[in-house]
């Protein structure tokens, strides 16, 4: 008997008759023997009808009592989820994070895991019970209710899983898989029959909409295998066929794919912005100035770029969140330019980043020159370029997302699967 691990999110959860299917679903997994946790994320629409709801009565929400309003979605999912369980007549019980003991930092809207108790989910496994916990949530050291952020229901899922050892996760999406590029763009993209943890997670960090980077940084480490898989099937499907659909992510690389695969996929993220302080001092420690106060305010940078210096001065570049772009600016003028210098800050939220990503780049060159070349026979300009082992990522006007990926998916080859050298 396995101990599996099934995560809906919101669209499997999004109507009284999807709950219904999931729990048919789960029904099934649970007949053919296995242990099952069951985490959810709140109905479609859910959560953003809640943080609007806090608006509403406060324009700027404090934080501690957004995430009490917030985790309220996730109560509701895993209650309805255990009475339509039951009502197959499976044995089930829903809990909280804090009712599980997902330990969190106080980190409130961005809380990170710390540690996640077995002890109340093994009770209630032993016990002949389905577990169903609600995602996207935990508790800080102070026992205030927190939450992980978008997408936190993928990191919950992948964490417990971690936490106990599951034989395997599987995250059930409205997508059958991880495809080489969003098939919403490209008609022609390719599902992917299985991808390593490194490529999902560049492409998770590039912009890819099925697993939250989190989750993948979780499964990674810990070694959890995972399966992207669709929950818009037929809920009868039999098990063994369930088991093998949609694409795995594994650990193990295969030789003969790093030798073979150039490209595996290209994302595309329209949630960035793009920030550069003109004229700052070019002297050591100035990334770190302007960087540290940025960390400090539990703002994650990505890309980073800065100018040959010019008479001692140098133009510093990064890219933060788009939804973190307003408290970025108040930081670096609170904080940075009176010490950095500097002769103003310039933002442009229009912006979209490309990634081209293949774990066959390790041992095979000319990728990045056959992406500009593709770029720029449509005519895209590139504002930033950034590199890694495995991925090379540009910034672009966020009109030419679109042409941008079809041209690069194009000139990859990849309506026939991963690019081959």
């Amino acid at each position: 008997m396995a101990l599996i691990v099934h995560k809906y999110g919101g669209t499997s959860m999004g109507s009284p008759q999807r709950i219904r299917n999931v729990a048919h679903r789960v029904a099934k997994w649970r007949k053919a023997g296995h242990q099952m946790v069951v985490v959810v994320s709140a109905m479609s629409g859910e959560t953003n009808r809640l943080l609007a709801l806090a608006k509403e009565v406060s324009p700027h929400p404090d934080p501690r009592e957004l995430d009490v309003v917030a985790t309220t979605g996730e109560q509701v999912s895993i209650g309805l989820l255990a009475m339509a369980l039951k009502d197959l007549g499976v044995d089930a019980v829903s809990l909280t994070g804090w009712q599980v003991g997902v330990f969190t930092d106080n980190a409130y809207m961005k809380a990170r895991i710390d540690t996640i108790s077995q002890e109340r989910i093994r009770r209630e496994l032993d016990a002949g019970r389905v577990v169903i916990v609600a995602g996207f949530q935990g508790i800080d050291p102070d026992g205030n209710i927190t939450t992980l952020g978008r997408g936190g229901s993928d990191t919950s899922a992948v964490a417990i899983a971690a936490a106990l050892h599951a034989d395997e996760c599987l995250i059930f999406t409205d997508v059958d898989g991880v495809y080489t590029t969003d098939p919403r763009i490209c008609s022609d993209a390719k599902r992917l029959p299985n991808i390593t943890f490194e490529e999902m997670l560049e492409l998770a960090s590039a912009g890819s909409k099925v697993l939250q980077i989190r989750s993948v940084e979780f499964a990674g480490k810990f070694k959890v295998p995972c399966r992207v898989l669709s929950s818009l099937t037929d809920p009868d499907l039999p098990v063994e066929e369930e088991a093998v659909s949609g694409t795995l992510i594994t650990y193990e690389e295969d030789p003969k794919m790093m030798e073979k695969a150039l490209v595996t996929g290209i994302a595309a993220s329209r949630s960035d912005a793009k920030v550069t302080l003109h004229d700052v001092s070019d002297t050591p420690g100035v990334a770190s100035s302007i960087l540290q106060p940025i960390a400090d305010a539990n703002i994650d940078v990505d890309m980073i770029v800065q100018n040959v210096s010019v008479q001692g001065k140098t133009d510093f570049t990064f890219t933060v969140p788009r939804g973190d772009l307003e408290k970025t600016v108040q930081v670096l003028k609170e904080q940075v330019l009176p010490k950095a210098g500097g002769e103003g800050i310039v933002t442009n939220d229009r912006i979209a980043k490309i990634s081209v990503v293949g774990i066959g780049m390790r041992t095979h060159s000319g990728v990045a020159s056959r992406m500009f070349k593709a770029l720029s026979e449509e005519g895209i300009n590139i504002l930033m370029i950034s590199t890694s082992e495995i991925k090379v990522s540009i910034v672009v006007d966020e009109k030419y997302t679109e042409l941008a990926v079809r041209a690069l998916h194009h000139a990859f080859g990849l309506e026939n699967g991963p690019s081959e050298v």
